[in-house]
């Protein structure tokens, strides 16, 4: 016991000097103009190299996701068939697929799925 602990008290304390050792050695210098600016062939850029982030966009790729998953999950219940009865997968699936469209209903009704508000 004493062992583990010595030794979790070593490895954190050797964490903590390598953090603390880095900070100290990889002080960055405050950002400059020429740092923050977007690469354009040396000459200062006409608008803003940064775009607003569309939040939609997000969202859509958010439930993209989402549905991507929920449908590797899907996917072993058909040999799940073979397994169990009948009713059992039938009861699953269906509770599944129901869980779904509730979420996608909800999703509906809040406004995410609109592109033009």
């Amino acid at each position: 016991m004493i062992i583990a602990i010595t030794s979790v008290l070593m490895a954190t304390i050797i964490s903590m000097g390598l953090m603390m050792l880095c900070s100290i050695i990889s002080k960055k210098s405050k950002n400059n103009r020429e740092k923050m600016t977007p690469f354009e062939c040396g000459f200062d850029p006409k608008k803003s190299a940064r775009i607003p982030f569309s939040m939609q966009f997000f969202m859509i790729a958010i439930i993209f996701l989402i549905f991507d998953v929920e449908i590797i999950i899907i996917l072993p219940t058909i040999k799940m068939i073979q397994m169990s009865k009948m009713k059992t997968w039938f009861l699953t699936t269906s509770t599944f697929i129901i869980i779904l469209i509730i979420g996608l209903y909800h999703e509906w009704k809040n406004g995410i799925l609109e592109w033009m508000n």
